[in-house]
């Protein structure tokens, strides 16, 4: 099965086919850095990770850019709050971002290139719009795109220039041609940082930008641009339109959005005070849960950032963890070599061939990882047997940790210790119950000795205190184990 991505251009799933043969070369939209990121933030971070690594493991060579945008008004802003300068106040949270990145074991991009390191750049196709009568310079030093002169303007978003007012807040500027022309270069005001330009000191729209880092980079003309949906309209219907109108070329051969994140139903904004940062995300339940959740639903769909779907997630984790962790003790055993049931082998098989369908069909996570719960309850039910264990439980352990593991690097998901996962996850569980870990244990070490000296009447009164506090203890031959319920 080819691989096909639905092309937010043309509405529709397409056969992917790439420019150069064996070679990808792919754009996403990255943070503009003035900040911690939100949650949101990192949904196309997570995903375009899975994307980039799907399309290598089927033999491409993968230019991957994702960008800083380190000069905007927010920055700009931010900085003459505090005191510093823009580029003091970008730098800082591009090493945040990356650490939050790292956190996550996403891997490194190809490049991340800097709007402040492509300012003559920007400036040469600045010019060369102007030379072509696709933009103007005014008076007061600014430069605008002329949406008239570009006969494919919202070919994207689908939007009519004439129409384009009607529930869009567009600022009026009586210097432009048109009200929907919009800002290649802006004239420097007090207090900005700027830089020389034939029109004057200023600095750069933000649309510009993209469009001359994803040239100065990829070319021309690329494989695929990605983002949030967010910016379909206006920021990447004006990159096409600035990048077309300067090169005469199709920009992207295939648009890809992810949806949003909603909270309790409602989008994530300040007025309503439900922003979350990832960083803070992370340090109270931790990075292994976001992915999680934002791959269990396909990229294209809402996700519902809610408690319950976070407490969903944090279950299916433990349980994925609690299996590797018992593959781990089986492969561990001295046990004779046997051949893996035949049984386990075929679904191994199914499993591998509906995760590659379901990655070719538009990279469909959420459908992907069905197959590891069905592969994880197969052998949790072939293996969590009582009585003896056998050899092949072995065998079995062998190719499901395997498995887990490959085709969970696809999606940076499952690569944790599994006994040390265990140990965060109940840390952080233990931490939302205000229960310390050394109490939990003094209960166990009591109990695991009143059931030495026969008191069994204390020992399930030590059983239900716990239970009430959510810790599920189990006996086993090799001693008594304590988790919290999940």
């Amino acid at each position: 099965m080819s691989i096909k991505i639905y092309n937010s251009m043309s509405k529709k799933k397409e056969d992917f086919k790439t420019l150069e043969e064996g070679k990808v070369s792919m754009y996403v939209c990255g943070p503009t850095v003035y900040d911690f990121l939100h949650v949101g933030n990192f949904r196309g971070a997570i995903f375009f990770n899975a994307v980039r690594n799907w399309l290598e493991k089927n033999g491409y060579e993968v230019n991957y850019v994702y960008n800083y945008t380190d000069v905007d008004d927010k920055i700009i802003n931010r900085a003459n709050e505090l005191g510093i300068t823009p580029k003091e106040l970008s730098e800082k949270y591009i090493a945040e971002f990356e650490k939050d990145y790292s956190g996550l074991r996403l891997r490194p991009h190809t490049s991340n290139p800097k709007v402040s390191e492509h300012i003559d750049n920007i400036i040469k196709m600045i010019s060369s719009l102007i030379e072509k009568d696709k933009a103007y310079a005014t008076p007061s030093g600014d430069v605008y795109f002329s949406v008239e002169n570009f006969a494919d303007y919202g070919k994207l978003s689908n939007k009519n220039i004439d129409e384009l007012q009607e529930g869009v807040r567009i600022e009026v500027n009586k210097e432009k041609k048109h009200n929907s022309d919009f800002a290649l270069w802006k004239g420097a005001k007090e207090g900005e940082v700027s830089w020389a330009s034939p029109w004057g000191e200023g600095r750069p729209g933000w649309h510009i930008e993209c469009s001359v880092m994803a040239k100065e980079v990829l070319g021309e003309s690329i494989d695929i641009h990605g983002g949030g949906l967010d910016l379909v309209f206006p920021h990447h219907e004006n990159e096409i339109a600035q990048s077309e109108a300067c090169s005469g070329k199709q920009y992207v051969k295939y648009w890809m959005h992810n949806n949003m994140l909603e909270f309790g139903n409602q989008k994530m904004s300040k007025s309503l005070g439900n922003v979350k940062t990832g960083r803070s995300f992370i340090e109270e339940y931790n990075g292994e849960v976001l992915k999680f959740l934002n791959l269990s639903s396909h990229y294209r769909s809402v996700i519902d950032f809610s408690d319950i779907q976070i407490g969903r997630s944090i279950a299916s984790l433990g349980k994925f963890y609690s299996s590797l962790k018992h593959a781990e003790s089986l492969i561990a055993k001295d046990l004779a070599l046997v051949p893996v049931p035949a049984e386990f082998q075929k679904l191994v098989e199914e499993c591998t061939k509906s995760f590659e369908d379901s990655m070719n069909n538009d990279f469909n996570t959420a459908d992907a990882l069905s197959f590891f719960f069905e592969l994880m309850r197969q052998f949790n039910n072939l293996t969590r047997k009582p009585g003896k264990v056998k050899p092949e439980y072995k065998a079995i352990a062998e190719v499901y940790l395997s498995w887990i593991k490959d085709k969970g690097s696809i999606i940076a998901l499952f690569q944790e210790d599994p006994s040390e996962y265990l140990n965060l996850l109940d840390d952080m569980l233990l931490r939302q119950k205000n229960l310390k870990r050394e109490d939990i244990d003094q209960l166990v070490k009591e109990r695991t000795q009143v059931r030495a000296d026969k008191n069994y009447a204390r020992s399930d009164e030590i059983r239900d205190e716990l239970a009430e506090k959510g810790i599920l203890v189990s006996d086993t031959p090799e001693g008594t184990t304590w988790e919290v319920e999940k």
